[in-house]
């Protein structure tokens, strides 16, 4: 009986075909607006690491005080100074854990020009503790953390820019003027968003090279991510390891209930001794947070991402409003017809089911348009940010996926049907004796 509806609704779509082509467009502009925010909504509030998102732990420290800050959580520095840093790492309480900053050092090809790349420099467990996925080699051991050994880990991206042609692990590399050994070269890796350091972008990529902290610390590795506010950054390597900027990050997992009362209350005891030792004249604040606690604590995603979303839920409904009302005209103009069929037997029931179909089949059709102009969207927003390709953090957000795909069909024919059953039970009910004797 289905195909039957089927190939009534396929008939009738060329009647009136004004009246059909104006529900499509209603239809697929709105989900097309709307699909077009929702999917930069969904890339943005994604959870990047789902596996494990509820053992990873992120601390916050506060180091300033009263005097520049109004004393809430929130305002506490998001990372630690060196000394905090080194005293979380000495404490061993994760199963695994991890202290680092960001870097940006020069790298001289062999044969090429000098270019600058990003980095991160780091702890052995930092490859385990985030699942990077390796294509070749291994990350360095524990032990190579305190060795000073020099080693280094490429992303796949600086491996194929610098060996396009051999396998990079084994190899060397002049990162700022010094020779590094590969000893791994990372699979693709995209993290969205970088939770692990939302400080250098939290839709930035992931890093082009990894090395030691031990060695970029020996070495003194200069960052750009010092917080140093009130009291300026101190002049000379030493005075900003033993300073009050905060610096660096750190990361434990922490995957018992146990270890993570365990952590919480080591970080109340530190404050305390801190306090105690006279570092601080107050106790200092402090926080632990999860992944998904992390992301909403830092505000991920703009607030103007939520409202343009919002904005474009209000244009489909008022889009599905006039759907409705053009299908209420598209099938009254129709009312002999139905009348017909009522008096050949069909109940309200069937009248009511082939218009439910045939509302059903538009839906899809309204559903194909959304999808284009969502492509077509989201290629707009990437042209207004300059990104040419998907390749990028920012075009991998602004890029439909197939659950997104799903998701657009799935909306389109839900709203079409829900549009199409008022006026397909109006349509059911129109008195056939009325129609045929105004013939």
């Amino acid at each position: 009986m289905f195909g039957y509806y089927l190939e009534l609704a396929a008939r009738s779509l060329g009647r009136n075909l004004v009246l059909t082509v104006l529900v499509i467009a209603a239809i697929g502009v709105g989900i097309g607006a709307s699909m077009t925010m929702l999917t930069t909504l969904v890339a943005m509030s994604s959870n990047p690491i789902p596996g494990k998102s509820s053992q990873l732990f992120v601390p916050q420290f506060d180091v300033f005080g009263y005097a520049s800050r109004s004393h809430a959580i929130r305002d506490i520095n998001w990372d630690l100074t060196y000394r905090d840093a080194m005293a979380f790492m000495k404490a061993q309480l994760g199963t695994h854990q991890a202290a680092m900053y960001p870097l940006a050092l020069n790298v001289k090809p062999p044969h090429a020009d000098l270019f600058q790349a990003s980095g991160r420099a780091t702890t052995s467990d930092f490859f385990t503790l985030f699942e990077a996925p390796f294509r070749s080699g291994a990350a360095w051991g524990s032990k190579d953390d305190s060795a000073g050994d020099n080693v280094v880990v490429l992303s796949a991206k600086l491996a194929q820019r610098l060996f396009p042609n051999a396998e990079a692990v084994g190899g060397t590399v002049n990162l700022g003027k010094r020779d590094y050994r590969i000893i791994g070269v990372l699979g693709p890796w995209i993290v969205t968003p970088r939770y692990y350091d939302i400080g250098s972008g939290s839709f930035g990529e992931t890093e082009d090279f990894y090395l030691p902290l031990s060695i970029a610390v020996a070495r003194q590795i200069e960052t750009s991510n010092y917080d140093c506010d009130p009291t300026g950054l101190p002049a000379g390597w030493q005075a900003r390891l033993s300073s009050e900027c905060p610096w660096l990050q750190f990361w434990v997992e922490l995957p018992k209930a146990t270890q993570v009362r365990g952590f919480r209350a080591f970080l109340a005891n530190y404050a305390a001794q801190q306090q105690q030792l006279g570092r601080f004249k107050w106790l200092p604040l402090w926080a632990l947070h999860d992944v998904p606690d992390w992301l909403a604590y830092a505000r991920i995603v703009p607030n103007e991402v939520r409202i343009n979303t919002m904005i474009s839920v209000g244009f489909m409904i008022v889009c599905l409003i006039n759907a409705v009302g053009l299908m209420l005209a598209k099938f009254s103009s129709r009312a002999v017809e139905l009348s017909v069929r009522r008096a050949l037997g069909a109940s309200r029931s069937d009248i009511f089911l082939q218009c439910l179909t045939e509302a059903l089949v538009i839906g899809l059709l309204g559903g194909f348009l959304g999808l284009g102009l969502t492509v077509a969207g989201l290629s707009a927003l990437r042209s207004l940010r300059g990104i040419a390709t998907t390749d990028s953090a920012y075009g991998r957000l602004l890029a439909l996926n197939t659950q997104m795909v799903l998701i657009t069909f799935g909306v389109a024919i839900i709203a079409t049907i829900c549009c199409g059953l008022y006026p397909a039970w109006r349509a059911s009910r129109v008195p056939p004796v009325w129609q045929l004797k105004a013939q």
